[in-house]
């Protein structure tokens, strides 16, 4: 079978079609992807914060358990020095 002038415009139309389809594709997946890293990047923003957080949280921990330490040394020494007489 002949291929006529009518059966190449149809078949120039699909293709022109198809590669039409298929950029479309790919300008959906772009938004698609740009949403996903934009959440990604929201994401990562608050791992940051809460690492950071969790840092303060942890310097304030070790300077209460340094002070916790400092009290327990004062009452060991108060605890183990002779008792007085009461007062009166």
């Amino acid at each position: 079978m002949l291929m006529t002038k009518q059966h190449l415009a149809m078949a120039r139309t699909l293709g022109v079609a198809i590669v039409a389809l298929s950029l479309g594709a790919c300008a959906t997946y772009k938004e698609e992807f740009a949403g996903i890293n934009s959440r990604l990047d929201q994401l990562d923003t608050k791992v940051q914060g809460a690492a950071q957080s969790a840092e303060s949280a942890n310097q304030s921990a070790q300077q209460a358990n340094q002070r916790l330490d400092q009290i327990e040394s004062r009452v060991q020494q108060l605890e183990t020095k002779p008792s007085r007489p009461p007062r009166g």
